[in-house]
């Protein structure tokens, strides 16, 4: 039986402007066994789970659970976690973190809507090591996240100088296996072990490598794939030269805004289409046509 990553790659399905949409991330590490809802069906606790949903919800935070690749203790007390607050807004990216033993602890301490707007307030640790690379391995959400997830996290961390982690998850499954790199916050699929280590040495300097990509989390659907198309169009890799300044428009029309920091700036505009023949957009679910967001016309503004 095929599965909905390999029907979305015999299918050459776009893979741009198909990333989640969130300008601040938190990640919690929690080691064990993860379900299809994680934050209520792992060793986090559910109530705590619900609860931190709650709080994020309409902020612009997304909140994910992290783990290190390899076999997982089924540990359902660590002695400590680590935790990740990451805003990829460009020109304002940042990571900040730390050490906690009790999740609950997050409700009272994190201001969500600040954090969302990428204010930390000098919150934890700021972190300056390497690039974070998060591969979605969830398979009770969708086989091939495990399947193709799995074998890309482990080979990735037995390589070294990389600081890899798994997600519960990052949107697109049949994307897989899918990454997501963090400061600046790109997504993309059908990651290979070459492909994402030129990611990672990409972000390192300060650069996106486009290829894979699925755009940057920090804005919708339509402005992600404006701000690849123009990324393809001006060569350019500086992670922070480009924004999005404005979207206008309404399904299935956007015209939007991309701007350089050189004072350049392009009207961008992007059609959603409906990926054909019909295919499924996650493991077991029935054929269905997925949204596409193409790129129709780009002119200087």
């Amino acid at each position: 039986m095929s599965t909905c990553a390999t029907a979305s790659r015999l299918l050459a399905e776009p893979l741009a402007g198909t990333a989640a949409t969130a300008r601040t991330w938190l990640l919690i590490e929690q080691a064990g066994p993860w379900g299809a809802d994680a934050l209520t069906s792992s060793h986090l606790d559910s109530e705590t789970g619900r609860a931190l949903d709650r709080a994020a919800k309409g902020t612009g935070v997304r909140v994910a659970l992290i783990r290190r690749p390899g076999r997982h203790a089924d540990c359902h007390s660590p002695s400590s976690q680590r935790v990740f607050a990451a805003h990829t807004a460009p020109g304002h990216s940042w990571i900040r973190t730390t050490e906690i033993t009790d999740p609950a602890a997050l409700l009272a301490e994190l201001d969500f809507a600040a954090l969302g707007a990428g204010e930390h307030g000098g919150l934890w640790q700021s972190y300056e090591g390497e690039p974070l690379a998060l591969v979605c391995t969830n398979g009770k959400r969708d086989r091939c996240c495990a399947l193709l997830g799995r074998p890309l996290a482990a080979e990735l961390a037995a390589s070294g100088g990389t600081e890899v982690w798994e997600v519960t998850h990052i949107g697109g499954h049949r994307f897989a296996p899918t990454l997501f790199v963090l400061p600046y916050g790109y997504a993309y699929g059908r990651a290979t072990a070459h492909a994402v280590k030129d990611a990672l040495h990409a972000a390192r300097e300060g650069r996106v490598a486009t290829a894979g990509c699925r755009g940057r989390s920090a804005w919708e659907r339509p402005a992600q794939a404006a701000e690849l198309a123009v990324r393809a169009l001006t060569g350019e890799e500086d992670a922070d030269a480009l924004d999005v300044a404005a979207t206008e428009g309404a399904a299935p029309r956007w015209r939007v805004t991309v701007t350089h920091h050189d004072g350049r700036s392009w009207r961008v505009e992007v059609e959603q289409g409906a990926a054909a023949p019909p295919r499924p957009e996650s493991c077991g679910r029935a054929l269905g046509t997925p949204a596409r967001m193409d790129v129709v016309a780009i002119v200087p503004a």
